[in-house]
């Protein structure tokens, strides 16, 4: 392995948890009975400590080479984040030590870094005399900056007024492209869409291909699986593996698989579209057994609600790898042309039926969406969750994944709540 460009023994990071106690300078009658009485009837369970430690991240240590990409995956709260805010001197450690050789340039949240009264081009050049470059160096790289943030219309505007999008270009663009030996991503990927997010991936691929070493956090496999050649999966503030990216990826979602349950409340999930302003898909339930068997049927029951009047809806269900391929898809329209509508306050399910699940074993991310007329979205709902295929009693020892795109004959039934006026 080439000489190390991050080392990290036996780290650590720990916070201070704090109690509502008596010192409280807004208490209410309430309260004070109410902790009186606890007081006289156990007086240890009152005494609560004014404060705790709670270990973000403990005993945690590796090396990364020059010029790797390493994944960081985890769960939310195992302690990606904080461990790319100690890398990137952010915050001091509670324990242990980080050595880094070299330039570090890190992304962590949209604009990090950025003065939201300054300009883009006052915050390219703050930002480069931040990693220690000078105007020369900068102004080099200055072009090349604002053709991929792509905002050179508004590059004398106060960066305050971009939108999301536009600060994320320019915030990434600069983090990447002001020659760091170490680029540190979080997921603020997350925020931009697809061409952004795969001009992106471009990017730090470039990067690393550099010679310089890159460490990228994220909820997408099939990202951190074709950027990194390695992953470090994060467990509860612990390094729970370390390896190359495919054992660690599938040891991840063997152990994390979404699909565990029989039901799944859908109502908090990252969704695009229409954002289900208008409708939203609030549950599924898994009405087959779990787990999900290769050449086994599957069965599942889609829950919605509606919060306007909407007309000619359709709903679609689909399974791609983690490489975020979609390899198959089913949809209402593929069965029948019914397109039912749906009162304002309404609510329902509708049944989806696979007689055969033809996909190999492994693992598989799921999206739901739900549309009106051709095209308009809903409420889309990518990689809800991550669901494991098993073998089947007729699993022959080779099969081949389905081809990308494939649509397959499924069966639907819809159901409504008839006291809420669903017109079908």
């Amino acid at each position: 392995m080439s000489s190390p460009a991050i080392r990290v023994e036996n780290l650590g990071k720990k916070y201070r948890i704090r109690h509502q106690q008596e010192g409280r300078r807004y208490k209410s009658l309430r309260e004070i009975l109410t902790r009186k009485a606890a007081s006289v009837l156990n007086p240890k369970a009152a005494a609560q400590p004014a404060s705790e430690d709670f270990w973000a991240l403990r005993d945690v240590s590796f090396e990364i080479g020059a010029g790797e990409a390493v994944g960081i995956i985890g769960r939310n709260g195992a302690g990606k984040s904080t461990l790319l805010k100690l890398l990137s001197r952010i915050t001091e450690p509670s324990a242990g030590r980080i050595e880094l050789e070299g330039r570090v340039s890190s992304l962590l949240e949209v604009g990090t870094g950025f003065h939201p009264e300054l300009t883009g081009r006052e915050n390219i050049y703050l930002n480069g005399a931040i990693l220690g470059m000078s105007g020369m160096e900068i102004k080099r790289r200055f072009d090349e900056i604002v053709a991929f943030a792509e905002v050179e219309k508004f590059l004398d505007t106060p960066v305050k007024r971009y939108s999301s999008g536009m600060y994320m270009r320019l915030a990434f663009s600069v983090a990447a492209h002001l020659e760091p030996e170490i680029l540190i991503v979080d997921e603020v990927l997350a925020v931009g869409d697809a061409a952004f997010q795969k001009k992106c991936l471009g990017r730090m691929r470039e990067v690393s291909t550099q010679g310089r070493t890159v460490l990228f956090v994220s909820h997408n496999m099939g990202a951190i699986t074709s950027l990194c050649q390695k992953a470090f999966w994060l467990d509860s503030g612990g390094l729970a593996a370390s390896g190359p990216v495919r054992k660690i990826v599938d040891q991840y979602l063997t152990a994390s698989a979404d699909a565990t349950q029989q039901k799944m409340d859908l109502s908090g999930v990252r969704r695009s579209g229409d954002s289900g302003s208008k409708m939203k898909i609030t549950g599924i339930e898994w009405l087959t057994g779990l787990p999900f068997k290769h050449g086994e049927s599957l069965s599942a029951r889609i829950h919605f609600q509606a919060f306007q009047d909407v007309e000619d809806i359709a709903v679609g269900f689909g399974f791609s790898n983690i490489e975020g391929i979609r390899l198959l898809s089913f949809d209402t329209d593929f069965q029948d042309s019914h397109r039912p509508s749906l009162k304002r306050g309404a609510s329902g399910w509708v049944d989806f039926h696979l007689p055969e699940l033809i996909l190999a074993p492994g693992f598989y991310s799921l999206d739901i969406g739900i549309r009106s007329g051709d095209s308009f979205g809903l409420d889309y709902l990518p990689a809800f969750c991550q669901m494991e295929i098993a073998m089947g009693p007729k699993t022959p020892g080779y099969i081949a994944v389905a081809g990308a795109g494939v649509r397959v004959t499924s069966q639907w039934d819809w159901a409504f709540d008839r006291a809420q006026a669903a017109a079908v």
